[in-house]
């Protein structure tokens, strides 16, 4: 399969900027991170690759001038143990410190591996990780750094069961939630009306990403979750307007963003409030995401299917 690529000159200037100052977040906190640490052994932590995946390393990238919509950044960085891969610890002040960088003007998500991990799913064919190593971009890597493994891919048959055991298991986990948030919505329950909201769209993108590539982020993100998802199949991208000139934009734009906190903000923040009018939009609109996952998957799935006759 060859060696990952390293040319960015696809990109335009300010792109290349910006994935620049990522990287360089990402080593900086990362340093503060580790080296304040009283373990010699997790002072020897190592990032060992950076890559950029996604649609800026396939160039299908979108800044829609007129809906205000910009592809996100896809980041997958590699370090060397385990323990490096937790987020809470070692990765949160670079998220914190990425967001309010005001030379990076896009949203950026990136995944933590082990270089092991991440060979280990490349042996295994695993198409999420098969396809960061086809169309990566290498952003940085450590000097005399192992390589990732060759790939081996699975037959057509096994790749369509591991799809449709994983459409089985995780579609119906959408309509459950989203029946569970009418009842605490009747109850007047609106916390948890919305983190219910929340975990019926998370699971919603978990599912589309499970079925197409096999393979979904530990995170309970459902922006990052989103940008995976879109990429796979863009009926999606209807479930949330995003043209900024549509009547109520701006509101709409609001409830989502509080859809987002919802994980823990509905749970735990006594601060946090919402509308029925905006818990209304977002059941609406969750479940016009609920019916583009299913055509999106069941799609999927017979292209799958008949690719073996």
């Amino acid at each position: 399969m060859g060696h990952l690529k390293t040319n960015l000159d696809h990109l335009r200037e300010n792109h290349q900027r910006e994935l620049a100052r990522v990287v360089e977040i990402l080593h900086t906190e990362f340093l503060e991170a580790t080296q304040n640490k009283t373990s010699t052994k997790k002072r020897a932590g190592r990032i060992l690759k950076i890559i950029l995946f996604g649609s800026f390393a396939k160039g299908t990238w979108v800044d829609d001038v007129i809906s205000g919509y910009k592809s996100d950044y896809d980041i997958l960085v590699i370090v060397n143990d385990d323990w490096l891969t937790d987020v809470t610890d070692y990765w949160y002040k670079a998220f914190d410190t990425i967001m309010v960088d005001s030379t990076i003007n896009r949203e950026v998500n990136f995944i933590v591996h082990t270089l092991e991990d991440v060979n280990a799913n490349l042996q295994r064919g695993q198409y999420f990780f098969t396809d960061i190593k086809e169309e990566g971009i290498v952003l940085y890597q450590q000097s005399g750094g192992k390589p990732l493994v060759e790939t081996k891919n699975p037959s057509p048959q096994e790749a369509y069961e591991v799809s449709q055991d994983y459409f089985d298991e995780r579609f119906h986990m959408i309509g459950e939630a989203l029946e569970m948030v009418h009842f605490n919505i009747e109850k007047g329950q609106k916390k948890w009306a919305s983190f219910l909201l929340h975990q019926a769209v998370e699971s919603a993108y978990a599912c589309v990403q499970l079925v197409f590539t096999h393979y979904v982020p530990s995170t309970h993100n459902i922006k990052h979750l989103r940008s995976l998802a879109e990429q796979q199949d863009d009926r999606l991208m209807g479930a949330w307007p995003r043209d900024k000139s549509l009547p109520d934009a701006r509101k709409h734009r609001a409830a989502y963003e509080l859809l987002a906190e919802a994980y823990v903000k509905a749970r735990y923040s006594k601060h946090f409030a919402i509308t029925d009018e905006q818990l209304t939009w977002l059941t609406a609109q969750a479940t016009t995401l609920q019916a583009a996952v299913q055509s999106a998957c069941e799609d999927k799935l017979a292209e799958m299917k008949a690719a073996l006759s």
